[in-house]
């Protein structure tokens, strides 16, 4: 049986050497050392073997399914190695390719223009606060003079949470806030950036969640002439040197008087065109000074005190400076559209 091993050994190593691929070395390793191959048939007859033959041809039977095995291994480490340097010859790569760029994401619009109407408020000395978009109806309505029942609540159908809590409809609240922390104290210069919500239809022009910008400026003295001032600096920065202002009367609930600002349309300088309704104006914001109920419920002596608050859609401006017609491209998040913003 020592000789038949012998036998076996020299036959399997000459068939691995001879394989041209893995798969005849496959149908080697299967002929000799499977479960149905040479040295398993070997095994199986161990039991015909007196016993003190059975440890000497176990051996003998371990040492030659090993050198089996390791020339088996070392046949196909040497396939690998020529497939492998078979595909880097096939695969050449010329390292002096340049290489392919790198798509860079960019800054979202709506973030460029708030960053911008930031940056020019505080040049001109307002601090940028924030607050809760869950707000309590205090704050949202009754803090900027809607109590309860007042018709003017009607002109924003809000997303109430509870019966005192709800999506905030306006960046107003924050005015409140700020207005309560100063405890009476002025001066008080915030611009309120952030999201809003109201039931409104999503449309071209309309949207349930839109991003607002509201400005509160509160001090001794504070007259309408300079919210005009601050406004008409503003829009020179914002949209060029050469657009107007000019104020309507309108109506606000938490402003007295109120003005409705409209700007110079930057597509007929004023002339009257199809985007301006042949006005020459378009209308970007509204504004007022701050009513005197509302300083009084947020502490502040209105016969000390006075202010000029205002409120501006940041779609709106952003449609404005860049030509965009319809504000649902902001949240689509399609990249032909972002793509155009780059330079941002």
């Amino acid at each position: 049986m020592i000789e038949r091993l012998q036998e076996i050994e020299s036959e399997a190593l000459a068939a691995v050497q001879a394989s041209a691929d893995k798969k005849e070395l496959e149908q080697a390793r299967i002929q000799y050392l499977g479960k149905k191959g040479a040295i398993t048939e070997v095994l199986r007859g161990m039991g015909q073997l007196p016993e003190d033959e059975r440890p000497v041809v176990g051996q003998k039977a371990n040492e030659v399914r090993e050198n089996i095995q390791e020339a088996i291994t070392g046949k196909s480490e040497a396939f690998e190695k020529a497939e492998w340097e078979q595909r880097l010859e096939q695969e050449e790569i010329d390292v002096t390719l340049p290489g392919r760029p790198v798509k860079q994401g960019s800054t979202h619009p709506l973030t460029a223009v708030v960053e911008e109407i930031e940056d020019i408020f505080i040049g001109l000395g307002f601090d940028v606060t924030e607050g809760p978009e869950v707000e309590t109806d205090y704050f949202n309505f009754e803090m900027i003079n809607l109590p309860p029942n007042h018709p003017a609540r009607d002109m924003q159908d809000s997303f109430y949470i509870s019966e005192d809590t709800l999506l905030r409809t306006q960046t107003s609240p924050v005015q409140a806030r700020t207005l309560q922390k100063h405890e009476g104290e002025g001066p008080v210069r915030i611009i309120c950036p952030g999201k809003v919500y109201r039931r409104d239809e999503d449309d071209a022009t309309h949207s349930h969640q839109f991003m607002q910008i509201e400005g509160l400026y509160v001090d001794e003295n504070v007259r309408m002439s300079d919210l005009k001032g601050i406004f008409d600096t503003f829009v020179k920065h914002y949209f060029g040197q050469d657009r107007q202002i000019r104020l309507r009367p309108s109506f606000f609930p938490f402003t007295e008087p109120s003005a409705e600002i409209d700007v110079t349309c930057g597509i007929c300088a004023g002339d009257g065109c199809r985007i301006c309704k042949q006005s020459g104006w378009i209308e970007v914001l509204g504004s007022g000074m701050v009513h005197p109920r509302v300083l009084e419920l947020n502490g502040f002596d209105p016969e000390v005190y006075s202010g000029f608050a205002f409120g501006m859609g940041v779609e709106r401006f952003a449609m404005l400076k860049y030509g965009i017609d319809d504000i649902r491209h902001f949240y689509t998040n399609d990249k032909r559209f972002l793509s155009q913003f780059q330079h941002l």
